[in-house]
């Protein structure tokens, strides 16, 4: 570091933020007044001494007991000198230095500051010391006996002493004197300290884990912080000490055996540190004798728990070897072999499965290219070796562990590619005659092998040894037509001429499975192959065999794809010839003969376009532009030349009638007109064209879309010409014919701004996009004249057409924020802005402003479109310095004014609109406006239509979020004080339910749980994201907890197969049995149709207990019957006890009638604000009995009909009206039967026919209207329930 960085870290000192920096920033400051006294300049050497005097003068100072604050700031400022002081100094003054930190860095201190301070000042000192000052025995004073009290920090059990300590090895390690030995001179002392360490720990673990039969002993931390220690000497020492590996390895052996998958993984980890630090070219050297001693330490055979880590780690370590010297590595791939294959025998299942994967690595990574490419006659040989152990595999001896063997053998089949011809032949002619047997059990795996073999062989090699035997079989030998699905998925490294030779003449009889093999990866003798002959075939087929059109487009698609892959590859030419067997120049040479057929090939497969179904088309068109990419340039105009000129004659002339409109019949299997289908054609060929073609490519286009015939009966000729624009942005030359025209393209989009047919709008806002993109500074006045329509294109119906307004919205936005600081907006130029207006300076706020004018739209929708195009411009800008704060709150405060608005399709926009704001404003932003904002909202809580009541609800509970269910209940006011309290517990209950679960409560994690809809970008996420999307809450939330209904509910709009609600997965209420008196504890009949009465979603109390809880006496008559549904001095003798079936039960009692009454399908339940909701069950009931006409009907006069209705509606109990039959009978003593009030666990019920209406049919009075009232219990005239 130079002085300048050390006089920045004091001035930091000087300037303390901290408590306990101050002391030390005293220290500082009275060590350089010291120094100024003394006329000394500020130097690292000055400070070094004066600290070292400082410090020499407390510890000498006897009544000095544990290290104060000065000791621990001096030795911190010295930890900050110490590695700015010259290296001569600091090992001149070593002796002095190490006798006044000794002190310090005992390992019982408790001052951790002072302990870590004294390890970065003993760090520096070692780093400083030469060769002979390190061969310095450990008995004097001097670097080895300064690290043996190093080391020992480096296993504390304090985690911030042991990583400094372990830093300071580190360092000390990567930082050797001069010499000309590969290791530091300390390495081997920290390697015998570490290991000693870790030995002792291990030993002491497996003691203790015998005394206390403890299974869990290897948890103890002095194993775990021991390894790290040696991770970190075998990471900065390039390895470890190569006389120290046979012990290091015998002791990680031993831990690799445990059962702490945690301890197994650290030990695999130093082994790892180790391999990487021996792969540069110094430590190298050290591998040879590491993997000498792991391969000296095999495990015994049947060891099932130490084999699989040592085979792994010999895997491992091979294959870093290999990286430094491959020739050798191969040389002992033989060997190798051998010593991992006798393990692939062995019973255990974990052991064949280590040794195969094992295996598989060094077919991977101890293979060279240089091998493949050009082998030496040794190289052969020791191919020719592992050939022969390859095969081996395959005998009886390796049985058991043959589903292995072919995993290794289709490792081999990958490695040695091309080149395994013909070593590796006679694998698979063995894999091929036992997938022939009919009992062979392993057809499957070995089908995956030999696929690895045809495609690393070639077809040429494999067919020659496994002949298909299809057209002309020999005797004795068996067809191989399971081959040929084989031969279609693998195929590579193979030439056409044995394509033709071979396969061609397969396909009079097979023809449909060979012609799958056309799905060739790539070829190398297409010059020889592909001939006039060959592409009349091809031809042929693609007329007249149409099933196989689609493997033969993809064939020859494939053909130049794969030649233009090589050419566009970054790979070097032995890498291409070692993988493909060709060479960008023979890549070249094939592209070059494929061109001089492009333009016969052309023209087929546009007749065979034409010829297709639009829903087929798509690989045809693939293809067309694999060939369009090659044909030369005067074939590519006179193609383009041909196809324009028909185009032309099929387009109807401008004032030609329109066509009798034709019944709308969606068949599918209908050809579209010849003018599509070429103007498809003309759209394909438009990015390979030259830029002479490009004036009549405009010109077509342009006399399309500006076609008055074609705007009234073609529109998807329309689409499909806009389609141009943005497809020639996708080729240089497209690009610059854009930027050029640019003037005459936004003419030809404002000319046709009224004449849109709805199908086109899509791809023409696409075209607008990619107009806007290519505009000069002086043009952005075409953006405010196409804008109206970039903002409603924001609101289509159409999702594609949103999506695609969204992205032009987003391009124009960029285009103006971008702009030069200068550059104007000039609106004269606008169509609908007056030619006077003046210019503007294009910037966000401007374009906000243009946005803005949207807003004094008359239709509904266009002021709809602009808010929300107001919202996602508002969530992308939100964060951008440009938009000032006044700006945004005017936006804020103008557009939230629409909440009053009365229409519905505005208001879903400003909801939409406060979501955003909601999420991305900061709260002092939000919170002044939430006052007055909050109760606008609550007049749409109500609104079910356009889901205007979901989104409000969306939004509180954003705001609850935010602000807290206190704060946003203040807002709303008493009103919503049931959906705040809602909303509060809902969350509150989700959050205690992931507690239990044990998932984190975090909102971030509540966004991306399981089973939410997932956004393709933030604003959706922001805009239509929420936690409670698809429930809405009915009524007021009183109390949620105990055994009585909750006054909220959730109704779902989905549900999933099990009859849950949807989002929860456990949302399914639970379901109660009622207790019936009369079952005598006898089990439900679930198979009775009345045993629906018995079943409730909520759990009822004992309907025999009183109010207050307490069993009450019953009442009885003189006779001892029981009296029901009388008052303390309201008995009438005569009363008693009905048991006779009611509401139309047959066989029914009292209670059951009672419990449907009350709960049942026919009964009258309170709703929001009281009202009293008919359930459908009752309304169903009331139309057929109104339809049948019963008997148990009574005529009312409309007068007392509407004195009925007026006391329900009020919330009263009304009274039985007169009927003549009451009338007759005074004011006396009226007699009451069942339809008298009972009192029933604490509720008054009126369980009469009709609130007390008498069942007897009578005649209305003369010159009054009769009204029918049914007298089923549950009619609107039942007593009010409390």
């Amino acid at each position: 570091m130079s002085e300048t960085s050390l006089e920045e870290k004091l001035e930091k000192i000087k300037k303390p933020n901290l408590e306990n920096q101050k002391h030390t920033a005293v220290v500082l400051t009275s060590i350089e007044d010291t120094l100024s006294e003394a006329n000394e300049k500020f130097t690292a050497t000055a400070y070094f001494a004066a600290l070292l005097a400082l410090l020499k003068q407390i510890t000498s100072d006897s009544n000095v007991g544990e290290p104060g604050e000065i000791v621990t700031s001096t030795v911190y400022l010295l930890d900050i000198i110490t590695s700015h002081v010259p290296h001569a100094l600091l090992r001149t003054q070593f002796a002095p230095i190490i006798t006044l930190l000794a002190p310090s860095l005992d390992t019982a201190s408790t001052n951790t500051p002072l302990l870590k301070s004294a390890i970065g000042c003993l760090e520096s000192i070692l780093i400083a010391q030469d060769g002979p000052a390190w061969n310095l025995p450990a008995t004097q004073i001097g670097p080895r006996q300064a690290l043996n009290a190093l080391l020992p920090l480096a296993i504390d059990q304090r985690p911030k002493i042991r990583k400094r300590a372990q830093e300071a090895i580190k360092l000390i390690l990567q930082n050797p004197p001069p010499g000309p030995s590969i290791d530091h001179p300390a390495a081997e002392v920290c390697a015998i300290a570490a290991q000693n360490n870790l030995k002792s720990a291990v030993q002491l673990v497996h003691q203790n884990r015998k005394q206390k039969n403890k299974s869990d002993g290897d948890n103890d931390p002095s194993v775990i912080h021991a390894l790290q220690l040696i991770k970190t000497i075998a990471l900065a020492s390039g390895g470890w000490p190569s006389k120290k590996i046979e012990t290091l390895c015998e002791i990680l052996l031993s831990i690799s055996r445990s059962r702490n998958d945690f301890l197994v993984m650290s030990a695999f980890e130093v082994f790892e540190v180790i391999f990487d630090g021996m792969q540069d070219e110094v430590s190298s050297a050290k591998l040879p004798r590491l993997l000498e001693a792991i391969t000296e330490l095999k495990p015994a055979q049947n060891d099932a728990q130490l084999l699989p880590p040592w085979i792994a780690i010999l895997s491992r370590g091979y294959g870093s070897y290999a990286a430094v010297e491959p020739e050798d590595v191969f040389a002992k791939l033989p060997d190798l072999m051998n010593l991992v294959a006798d393990f692939l025998p062995n019973p255990s299942h974990n052991i064949r499965v280590s040794a195969s994967e094992c295996l598989i690595s060094f077919f991977a990574n101890c293979i060279p290219n240089a091998v493949i490419l050009e082998p030496s006659i040794y190289d052969e040989k020791v191919l020719q070796q592992i050939a022969n152990k390859a095969l081996e595999l395959l005998s009886v001896k390796y049985q058991t562990a043959w589903m292995e063997v072919f995993s290794v053998l289709s490792a081999l089949f990958d490695a040695l590619r091309w080149r395994g011809d013909p070593y590796l032949l006679p694998i698979a002619r063995s894999i091929g005659e036992l997938r022939g047997d009919e009992g062979f059990q392993g057809q499957k795996k070995a089908d995956e092998v030999l696929g690895h073999a045809i495609h690393g062989l070639g077809p040429q090699a494999v067919l020659s040894v496994l002949p298909l035997n299809l057209v002309k079989p020999k005797a004795g030998q068996p067809g191989r037509a399971w081959l040929l699905p084989l031969l279609r998925d693998n195929v590579t490294n193979t030439t056409l001429t044995h394509f033709k030779s071979e396969l061609v003449p397969l396909s009079e009889t097979m023809y449909q499975r060979v012609m799958d093999h056309g799905s060739a990866e790539k070829t190398m003798d297409i010059k020889l192959a592909v001939d006039q002959k060959f592409a009349e075939l091809l031809s042929n087929l693609l007329y007249q065999q149409a099933e196989l059109r689609v493997d033969v487009c993809r064939a020859l698609q494939n053909l130049v794809e794969s030649n233009q892959a090589i050419l566009e590859s970054d790979a070097d030419s032995d890498e291409l010839q070692a993988e493909h067997r060709t060479t960008k120049e023979d890549a070249q040479k094939n592209i070059s003969h494929l061109s001089s057929f492009a333009s016969n090939m052309l023209a087929v497969l546009f007749n065979v376009y034409s010829q297709t179904l639009p829903q087929s088309r798509a690989y045809i068109l693939r293809c067309v532009n694999a060939y369009l990419s090659i044909t030369p340039e005067k074939d590519l105009i006179d193609t383009f030349e041909r196809v324009a000129k028909i185009l032309e004659s099929e387009l109807p002339a401008p004032d030609a009638p329109p066509p009798k409109k034709q019944p709308d019949q969606q068949n599918r299997n209908k050809m579209p007109p010849t003018s599509h289908t070429l103007l498809d054609l003309v759209v394909a060929l438009s990015v390979h064209l030259p830029r002479t073609t490009f004036a009549a490519l405009f010109a077509l286009a342009s006399s399309i879309v500006t076609n008055p015939a074609i705007l009234a009966s073609d529109p998807q000729l329309i689409k499909k010409s806009y389609k141009l624009i943005p497809r020639l942005a996708t080729s240089e030359v497209g690009r610059q014919a854009l930027a050029e025209r640019t003037a005459d393209l936004q003419k030809l989009i404002v000319a046709t701004s009224q004449k849109t047919p709805v199908p086109a709008r899509r791809d023409r806002t696409l075209a607008i996009n990619t107009v806007i993109t290519y505009l000069t500074e002086e043009d952005l006045h075409f953006i405010p004249t196409v804008l109206g329509e970039i903002v409603l294109a924001c609101k289509d119906s159409n999702e594609k057409a949103r999506t695609a307004g969204f992205g032009c919205l987003f391009t124009a936005a960029k285009r103006i924020a971008d702009a030069s600081p200068d550059t104007k907006i000039r609106n004269s130029l606008v169509p609908h802005i007056p030619d006077d207006a003046p210019d503007a300076t294009a910037s966000v706020e401007e374009l906000f402003t243009m946005v803005s004018a949207g807003l004094a739209g008359v239709a509904p929708h266009m002021v709809a479109a602009t808010i929300t195009a107001l919202g996602a411009l508002l969530y992308e800008y939100h964060e951008d310095e440009r938009l000032s704060g006044s700006m945004k709150e005017e936006l804020v405060d103008t557009v939230t004014m629409f909440i009053q608005s009365n229409n519905r399709e505005i208001v879903r926009a400003v909801l939409g609109f406060v979501k955003v704001i909601v999420v991305i404003l900061p709260l002092e932003a939000l919170e002044p406006r939430m006052a007055a904002l909050v109760p606008e909202l609550l007049v749409w809580s109500k609104e079910n239509k356009g889901r205007l009541k979901a989104k409000v609800k969306n939004i509180l509970d954003r705001l609850v979020r935010r602000f807290g269910g206190a704060q946003v209940e203040e807002w709303a006011g008493p009103d919503a004080k049931n959906l705040i309290r809602n909303i509060r517990k809902a969350r509150e209950r989700a959050r205690r339910k992931k507690q239990d679960t044990g998932e984190a409560d975090d909102e971030d994690d509540e966004e991306q749980a399981p089973g939410r809809n997932t956004y393709d970008n933030e604003y959706d996420e922001a805009v239509y994201g929420s936690d409670d999307d698809d429930s809405e809450v009915l009524g007021s939330d009183e109390d949620d907890d105990g055994d009585a209904m909750s006054g909220i509910t959730l109704k779902s709009k989905t549900t999933n197969k099990t009859g849950k609600s949807g989002k929860g997965g456990k949302g399914g209420r639970d379901q109660f049995i009622r207790n019936q008196e009369d079952s005598d504890d006898e089990p439900l009949d679930l198979l009775d149709p009345k045993s629906m009465s018995a079943i409730s979603s909520s759990r009822h109390s004992n309907t025999k207990l009183a109010k207050d809880g307490r069993k009450t006496k019953a009442k009885v008559n003189e006779d001892g019957r029981l009296v029901f549904g009388t008052q303390d001095n309201d008995y009438d003798g005569d009363n008693t006890m009905d048991t006779a079936p009611t509401n139309g039960q047959k066989g029914g009692n009292a209670v059951d009638a009672y419990l449907d009454a009350v709960s049942g399908p026919h009964a009258v339940q309170r709703g929001q604000k009281g009202r009293l909701k008919v359930k459908s069950g009752m309304q169903k009931t009331s139309r057929q009995q109104s339809k049948t006409g019963g008997d148990d009907e009574v005529m009312l006069d409309v007068d007392e009909t509407r004195e009925v209705a007026r006391k329900i509606m009020a919330g009263k109990t009304p009274q039985s009206p007169r009927s003549p039959i009451m009338k007759s009978q005074g004011k006396g003593v009226q007699r009451r039967g069942l339809d008298n009030e009972k009192v029933q666990s604490g509720r008054a019920v009126n369980n009469g026919s009709g609130g007390g209406i008498d069942k007897r049919r009578t005649k209305p009075g003369p010159g009054k209207r009769g009204v029918k009232f049914s007298s089923h219990p549950a009619r609107r005239g039942q007593g009010k329930r409390r």
